[in-house]
């Protein structure tokens, strides 16, 4: 790669999304259904993180007229035009049987001007954000509409190099995606050993020599998330601040998810919350959920940074404190463990809102093994852990490289070494 001035190279052109669609449309307005009858019918809440999990998406009945007008084609960018969720994007990759909902816009590129992959890694991009904010801070309805996506400006270099932009950016995305299914794995790996070793027995069976039933307040030190006053947070990232931990960060059954972070709170405002700030092996539970909708109550997500988060309320801080060598693995793996869930919200307060109170939580039965067991299972799984958080940590260096690489090969402040122009 090769650097160059700041102006446009030579040959590419400055245009439009729209300009580079055959097609801008609204979706299909229908109810989804959970039973396999019809295409797959997708959603504003069936794209998380820019991407599809097409295994979750639901079905929806409509006749063959209908769905040949709403029918998803390889390369199409599909876009949220409303709510939190206004300006998330999906590109469709793959051959699938789908329509698409009335929340979302399709744009269908014009495979002459434009490489899908190219035009997806912008409308992922910060750039994309950026607009979008722009775009949904003069509406009143807090969201935005196909004309609007429309003027959002892209640099269009000749079709062989933004294939060659597109193929460099892939590399990055290949490699994330390779870590977190190793990611995924090891955790799988983990969670059959636990239940190997420790989920054969309940609590009201005769148990081996040496093991009990205790309470979780036993094994841990527990803290409530600080009560932060809004306007006091940035929703913006600023410097020298901690990023808030929300309930919005613990995935639904369990697991950390750092893109949702968008909470920031000055460091120079911390000198009295030093029990707040996240250290490596912090486990973050939630203690509220919506009654109609549990996913996350009781759940637990695992943090791997030390002194770059601190907690907010109705989350709970757990830290592993005893002495029969219980720790942050073990613990991960237990609060995220089916029964223990179950047990633990059967104590919950329930109103419109699903509570669990620190006592609650304290109380929560659960059998200790011996001290040897907890040890040897510590030794046996620790290391998994310990090469999870080695990928997490190169995915987010993976990332921020990607990501600060984007902007400059869409400017062509870099270029691609090795294309050839049509």
């Amino acid at each position: 790669m090769s650097n160059v001035e700041d102006k446009l190279p030579e040959g590419w052109v400055e245009t439009t999304l729209g300009e580079v669609s055959t097609r801008k449309q609204y979706g299909y307005t229908e109810s989804a259904n959970l039973e396999e009858i019809g295409p797959k019918f997708l959603r504003i809440t069936d794209i998380q993180n820019d991407f599809i999990n097409w295994e979750t998406v639901p079905y929806c009945p409509i006749t063959e007229d209908e769905f040949e007008k709403y029918k998803l084609e390889i390369g199409d960018v599909v876009i949220a035009r409303t709510g939190n969720s206004t300006g998330a994007t999906a590109t469709i990759k793959e051959k699938v049987k789908a329509v698409f909902a009335s929340y979302l816009i399709r744009f269908q590129i014009n495979p002459k001007l434009a490489d899908y992959n190219y035009i997806d890694f912008l409308v992922r991009s910060k750039i994309w954000y950026g607009f979008v904010k722009s775009v949904k801070s003069g509406s009143a309805q807090g969201g935005a509409n196909a004309n609007d996506f429309a003027l959002f400006p892209v640099n269009l270099p000749t079709l062989t190099e933004q294939k060659a932009i597109a193929k460099v950016l892939t590399a990055f995305d290949d490699k994330i995606e390779n870590l977190c299914a190793q990611n995924k794995t090891l955790e799988q790996t983990a969670q059959t050993i636990f239940k190997e070793w420790f989920g054969k027995y309940q609590i009201d069976d005769e148990l081996p020599d040496g093991w009990r039933v205790g309470t979780l307040g036993e094994v841990i030190e527990f803290i409530n998330g600080y009560a932060f006053k809004s306007k006091d947070l940035s929703k913006e990232p600023i410097e020298n601040a901690y990023k808030v931990f929300k309930m919005g960060d613990i995935k639904k059954g369990g697991g950390f998810n750092p893109s949702k972070t968008k909470g920031y709170f000055p460091r120079a405002s911390c000198g009295k919350l030093e029990k707040y700030i996240l250290k490596n092996g912090d486990l973050l539970m939630s203690m509220t959920d919506m009654k109609d909708a549990i996913s996350l109550l009781g759940h637990t997500a695992l943090m791997i940074y030390d002194d770059e988060y601190i907690v907010n309320q109705r989350v709970g801080l757990i830290r592993a404190d005893n002495d029969v060598n219980i720790d942050y693995p073990y613990l991960y793996l237990l609060t995220n463990n089916e029964d223990f869930i179950a047990n633990l919200r059967a104590g919950a307060n329930s109103g419109v809102q699903v509570n669990l109170s620190t006592q609650g939580i304290k109380d929560t039965a659960f059998i200790i093994a011996d001290e040897k067991i907890n040890k040897s299972f510590d030794d046996l799984v620790k290391p998994l852990f310990n090469k999870r958080k080695a990928n997490s940590l190169m995915i987010k260096e993976l990332t921020k490289t990607r990501d600060s690489l984007l902007p400059r090969l869409m400017r062509g402040e870099i270029r691609v070494n090795g294309f050839k122009n049509n």
